[in-house]
């Protein structure tokens, strides 16, 4: 999976074109600099790492404890020592005695070895537990990017969404001016009425209005991307408006496959599994634990001349082994108390378990559903633009021959133009809701966005 995931990241590489002056913001371009800077992707990784870390033999207790300890002593004293009542053999008084600088030493070092050889199968668990928590923590990083990266093409596909619509509302605003400049000529050589022209006027600066609204819904769509990408948010850009649709291999997935394969429903099982060893780390505290230990050790005393005693080092040299044996009778119950507990959350999470794959099956039906209705959706909102065209052209001829109102030509105006604008938004819902399958079904992240 890490491999997998990995390879994913550093597959997709920055590509600069342009079109009309303009760069194009393509689909892999935004994927990469989003996977690059979004902040939770980041802190998933980092959380990625500590798991892959603690995964590992001496994290779990497999390996001996080493450990060395050495010291050192040093005093430096100064005796006066008195014989009071005490003669030399020719009769005379012992003098005083003075010890200036008596300098005592010591040094040791010592090497200790522990192991335990049997704990109730305690660090088994424990190093399995930890294996599956990688898992977990790899499979959340994975949930992450699919967020991320559902997160990134809707804002995408409504900046395309907008763009399209732009060009409409241009399109639209155009037309618009060209009746109300033909209404004024018709009306100073006195083929139409003021009204004709009046109304002409008003439509030209509806279409304004809705030009403008279009601008400023594509600009703060515009900069929500540049936000997403983690740049400046006035950079300007334009996206790639072409729809390529997934496979039907992936598409066709059985319910079982894309259960099989859901980021959730895998989470849930290998909290199931994370649960089991919990248990069995809890049930470990039953049974007895049987330790080895050894030492070696190292003493050195230089100690100070004195008023009978010359001055000695003392060297002495240790080895020490030994195996322990700990079996905990009776602790009032707390093992007792943490088995029973953990087998409780497993049982939780086995009803949990079931819970989502219930709910996943549900959701990944709502999804398959719903991205076949919104492809015919795009399939019959696309029938209508060729219709809504033919008419609006044959429309535009009768008008020029005086044979319909200006009302009637508006409105066939109206129809191809909104036409236009539904067939734009149908075709980025159908993508959206197949990136919605997809996900779902656990093969977002193995399609080219």
């Amino acid at each position: 999976m890490k491999n997998s995931l990995l390879y994913f990241l550093c597959a997709l590489g920055l590509t600069t074109a342009f079109s009309r002056g303009q760069t194009v913001l393509s689909r892999e371009d935004a994927l990469a600099l989003a996977l690059e800077h979004n902040y939770g992707i980041l802190m998933s990784r980092n959380t990625l790492e500590v798991a892959d870390n603690n995964r590992s033999l001496a994290n779990a207790g497999f390996l001996p404890n080493l450990a060395v300890s050495s010291g050192a002593t040093y005093n430096n004293a100064d005796t006066d020592i008195s014989f009071p009542g005490q003669f030399l053999e020719d009769g005379t008084p012992r003098p005083d005695l003075s010890i200036n600088e008596a300098i005592s030493r010591g040094y040791n070092a010592r090497l200790t070895l522990n192991y335990t050889l049997f704990d109730g199968g305690v660090r088994w668990f424990n190093y399995q537990r930890l294996r599956t928590q990688y898992q977990i923590t790899e499979l959340q990083l994975r949930e992450t990017i699919e967020q991320t990266v559902l997160q990134l093409f809707t804002v995408y596909f409504q900046v395309a969404f907008l763009e399209e619509t732009l060009v409409n509302s241009q399109e639209a605003l155009s037309i618009s001016k060209d009746r109300a400049e033909r209404a004024e000529a018709q009306f100073g050589y006195g083929q139409t009425n003021k009204l004709a022209v009046l109304n002409a006027q008003v439509d030209v600066t509806n279409d304004s209005i809705a030009l403008l609204g279009v601008q400023r819904q594509l600009s703060t769509a515009q900069r929500d991307l540049n936000t997403l990408l983690g740049r400046s948010v006035d950079q300007s850009f334009t996206v790639d408006k072409e729809v390529t649709w997934a496979s039907s291999e992936l598409l066709s997935l059985s319910m079982e496959e894309a259960l099989q394969n859901n980021v959730d429903v895998l989470q849930a099982k290998a909290l199931l599994t994370q649960n089991k060893y919990d248990v069995k780390i809890a049930q470990g505290g039953y049974l007895p634990s049987v330790g080895l230990n050894g030492s070696y050790g190292w003493n050195e005393n230089q100690n100070p001349r004195s008023a009978f005693f010359p001055g000695t080092i003392n060297d002495s040299y240790s080895l020490g082994l030994g195996a322990t044996l700990t079996w905990n009778l009776f602790d009032g119950g707390r093992t007792i108390i943490r088995a029973n507990n953990a087998r409780i959350v497993l049982e939780n999470q086995t009803l949990a378990e079931k819970q989502t794959l219930l709910q996943m099956e549900r959701d990944l039906r709502n999804a398959r559903q719903n991205y076949e209705n919104a492809l015919e959706i795009y399939e019959l909102q696309s029938l209508q633009v060729t219709t809504a065209q033919n008419n609006f052209e044959r429309t535009k001829a009768l008008y020029a021959q005086g044979s319909i109102t200006s009302v009637e030509f508006r409105q066939a105006q109206l129809n191809w133009t909104n036409a236009l604008i539904q067939r734009s938004r149908a075709k980025y819902d159908a993508k959206l809701a197949e990136m919605t399958w997809l996900r779902l079904s656990g093969s977002l992240l193995r399609t080219a966005p």
